[in-house]
This record gives C-alpha cells, structure tokens and sequence, in this order.
C-alpha cells in the first residue's frame, strides 16, 4: 500500500505536468495558499528565507495542500486544463504547439525523413505507458521495454528503416488495453487517423487523459487509508514548516485572542467589547454556554464561527486554516444567501399565511425565485430586492387565486413589496433576527454535533432546515478536522492566552 507522502508526490507531478485540480464542487477554486502569504496582512509576513529554503517550504506547502484537498473534499479530482481559446496564455500555447507539430511534419516529409522529433515523442510515449502500469504487470512491462527499446529504435532512425506507422498501431493496441473505459471511443477514433503527425498528436492527448484517470483511480483507492492517516500527516507537514517559520503561527495567535476576547464576560471585560454581550445575551436555551470564564474549546469553537462572520478578504487569516480560506469563504457567502431567503420566505409567509406555506412545490419556487434574483445581491441588493419583491408578490396573488382565495388587498400588497425591498438594508429587523438565529445554530453544531441540533432545530429557520443542515455538516466536519490537526498548536497558544488556573489546565491540554 502506497503511503501518503507518495501519493502527494504522484499527484504534485501530475499537477506540474499541465493538469489542475479542481474539485466538482460549484464555483470553488483550487488555490494553493502559502502559509502568511496574503497582502492585506503585512505585519504577519514571515522573515526572509533563502531561495532554497523558499523552493523547499513551497513544495512542502504544496504536498501537504493536496493531501488536506483529498480527505476533505469528497469531490476532489484531477481534471484536464483547458486554457481560454481567446486568452493570451491560450494562444501562446497555441502557436507553440502548431509550431511544433508543424516542424514535426516537416522531418517526416523530407528525405530521407528525419526522425529526431519522432524519437523524443516515442520517448515520451513509452515514460507514460509504464506509468500506466500496475506493479503487478511484470510481463506487460518488458513487452513496451522491448517493442519501445529506444536504443534500437535510434539505430533504425538513422538507417532510415524507422517504422512510425507500425509502432503507432502498437502503441494504438496497448492504450486500448490500458485504458478506461471511458476513454474507448476515443482510442477508437485514433485508428482511423492516416496522417502519422496527427496520429501522433492524438495519442499524447488521449494518453494525457489517461494519466488522469490513473491518478483519480488512485485518490479514490487510497482516500480511505489517507483519511485513516491524514490527522498524523498533516501536522507533521505543518511542524515541518514552523521549524523553517518559528513566527508562522503569529496570525493564529491573534485570531484566538480576539476569540477569547469576544466571548469574556462583561465583567472581565468593557462592555462595549463586540461579541461579549450580544453572542452571550442572544443566546437561546440550545446554544447557550452558561460557565462564567471563557473555555479553551469554546475559545476556539468562537473562533471557527467568526471566520463566518467577519470580511476574510480583509482579515487577518489563521495560518492553521488557510488550506481552507476559499472553502470558508464560500460557506460565508452561503450564510449571507441563507439569512436573504430566509428573510423572504418569512415575510412572504406573514403576509400569506399557511394555506400556501404548506405546499412544498409553492415553497420551493418561491426558493428558486428567490436565489436567482438575489444572486447580485452584494453588488446591487435595493435592486436585487426590487425584482424580488415584485415577482413573489405576484407569486402570492397568482397562488392565492389558483386554491379560490382572497387576493391581497392594494395595501397588504403595498406591504408586502415595501418589507421585501426593505430587507436589503443591513439593519433591518428580521434580517439581523433570522442572521443571528443561524450562526447561533452553527455555534450550537460545534459544540453539541450536528445530530443533536437537528433534533432541537430553531424556530423560523425550518424553511431552509434542509440547505443549512447542509452547510452545517460541511462546516463542522471541516473544523473538526482542523480541531484534530491543530489541537497541540491551538492548546499551546491558548495557554498564554487564558491562564490554566482560570480554564482548568486539564482540558487546555486535551483541546
């Protein structure tokens, strides 16, 4: 069984050879960020490595990004890089290629033909069939060293016998042999290509892709034992990157501070301190958190939930989170979505009553609605809101009318679209309720687990039970993965910052 860091250097080839991760989850970016890298935080820049310590640190970085990308993205995938066919990059490559293909041609058709290109692609060729070989393939493996003996292949080339055409068929057969299914049609598509230079260039492709597959195949073989294995892995990487940093945890030590800050008692701290008062006094009987000092843990579980509350781009990040940040953010930008639909759907709900509230088709369009037009919302949300306001107050008159009831009056109506567009605005009341009801909800599934929760689910938000139980799952399993990694490192820190006497050394050591 391969062990993981074997796996993380199978796939870090493949990724330098032109291929991108990219995981199916909509809309998510796959950036690799190196640790205190970002702009917006100068003061935490570490101190000023050597080239060879940078290259290093990078490609530490680098292995360790695509291990966490495995275990904690279930989509995770290898996929083929596609440049924009309009875009600079694009057409460089372009006229490189064509460059190449055409020289290529221009080899074969002169005479005698001249088979220096042909040899460095046939090369190539042979490198990436026995990469597509299991261990196993003893037999396989010396038939491609034999039928592809590159040594032979030279003296046939300069005798002028070499024979592209026979070995293509060859090759042709054994990517049959080897490949996916999925990738059948197109091997089958290559035979019937004559000319030898397209044939050829067809072959790299399919065996591109194939590379692919091989690579997914592995990610989905080894998840398992990677998930088995991850935690111990993971921190280790990261030790090994604040031996080369000691001050790599400098901005993890501030986003704990301010943790542990937001949720001291008034009394330990001014009144007027953001997060002491309004999470502690805001919190229902299911997520209340009634010690009298901060905990080590519900230190870091405040923290976890302010990386939902506060502007990531503009933030400090936590070095032991970066991995993270475009996941964080998405999940952010979820909560903000949850906290306008929901808003909608209560509004409308008040104005309508029950009647339609209780079919699930009304509701559902009413989501579907409600998403399509609130998806410019940060950028224009009076007129997201507008149209919003306009198309569900029809939505209400129309269903009304359909089940023989009373339509709403010019009033009710004038109310209703007036609430609606009044929901744009930041303070506005059931916005700020329905905002606060959901993070608390979330603060409740870190601290008492997602099955917990689901079973004492707040009132007004099970309209959206359904979506925020998904971004529940999705944000507590990632902290909790987070919570194993770095627990040694967040114990440490939070030593100095809440005094083992006032937390209880014992669950300081035991975060």
């Amino acid at each position: 069984m391969p062990n993981i860091e074997e796996t993380v250097l199978q796939s870090d080839s493949s990724e330098a050879e032109g291929e991108v991760q990219k995981p199916k989850t909509p809309g998510q970016s796959q950036e690799n960020k190196s640790f205190c890298s970002d702009s917006h935080r100068p003061e935490c820049q570490p101190e000023v490595l050597s080239v060879t310590e940078l290259i290093e640190t990078i490609k530490e970085v680098s292995k360790l990004s695509i291990a966490h990308e495995i275990v904690v993205n279930k989509d995770f995938y290898m996929e083929e890089s596609v440049l924009p066919p309009n875009s600079l990059e694009g057409r460089f490559v372009d006229t490189v290629y064509k460059a190449f293909w055409d020289h290529l041609k221009e080899q074969l058709l002169s005479t005698p033909p001249d088979f220096t290109c042909a040899l460095k692609l046939l090369k190539e060729v042979k490198e990436i069939l026995l990469s597509l070989l299991l261990p196993r393939q003893n037999r396989l493996r010396n038939e491609v060293e034999e039928a592809l003996d590159m040594d032979l292949l030279k003296q046939e080339a300069e005798h002028g016998a070499l024979d592209v055409p026979h070995l293509s068929n060859y090759i042709l057969n054994l990517m049959a042999l080897l490949c996916a299914p999925a990738r059948d049609e197109a091997v089958r598509k290559l035979k019937s290509i004559t000319d030898p230079v397209q044939l050829l260039r067809g072959i790299f492709h399919v065996l591109g892709l194939m590379k692919m597959d091989m690579v997914n195949y592995t990610i989905r073989s080894l998840r398992p034992y990677l998930k088995e294995h991850s935690v111990q892995y993971e921190r280790a990487k990261f030790q090994e990157l604040l031996d080369r940093q000691p001050n790599l945890l400098e901005c993890t030590t501030k986003w704990l501070t301010k943790a542990a800050a937001d949720i001291t008692p008034p009394s330990s701290s001014s009144p007027d301190s953001p997060g002491s008062s309004t999470m502690a006094c805001a919190l229902p009987n299911w997520a209340a958190d009634n010690s009298e000092l901060p905990s080590p843990t519900m230190v870091l579980y405040q923290g976890y939930l302010n990386l939902l509350l506060s502007d990531s781009d503009k933030e400090e990040f936590p070095e032991t989170l970066l991995m993270d940040r475009i996941r964080l953010q998405e999940m952010e930008s979820q909560l903000r979505q949850l906290t306008i639909l929901t808003s909608v759907l209560l509004v409308a709900r008040s104005f309508s009553g029950n009647v339609l509230f209780n079919s699930p088709e009304f509701v559902d369009k009413l989501k579907c609605i409600t998403k399509a037009l609130t998806e410019e919302f940060n950028s224009r949300p009076e007129e997201a809101m507008l149209s919003v306001s306009e198309q569900v107050s029809l939505e209400i008159q129309q269903g009304l009318k359909s089940m023989g009831l009373s339509a709403l009056s010019s009033k009710n109506t004038a109310s209703l679209t007036g609430q609606l567009q009044n929901i744009a605005k930041k303070e506005n009341r059931v916005r700020t309720i329905i905002d606060q009801r959901i993070r608390l909800f979330l603060k409740c599934c870190l601290v008492r687990g997602m099955q917990e929760s689901l079973l004492d689910f707040p009132g007004g938000l099970i309209l959206i039970k359904g979506e925020l139980a998904d971004l529940g799952w999705k944000f507590v399993n990632l902290m909790r993965h987070n919570q194993q990694v770095y627990s040694p490192y967040y114990a440490e820190i939070l030593k100095n910052i809440i005094p083992p006497a006032q937390a209880g050394e014992t669950e300081v050591e035991c975060l």
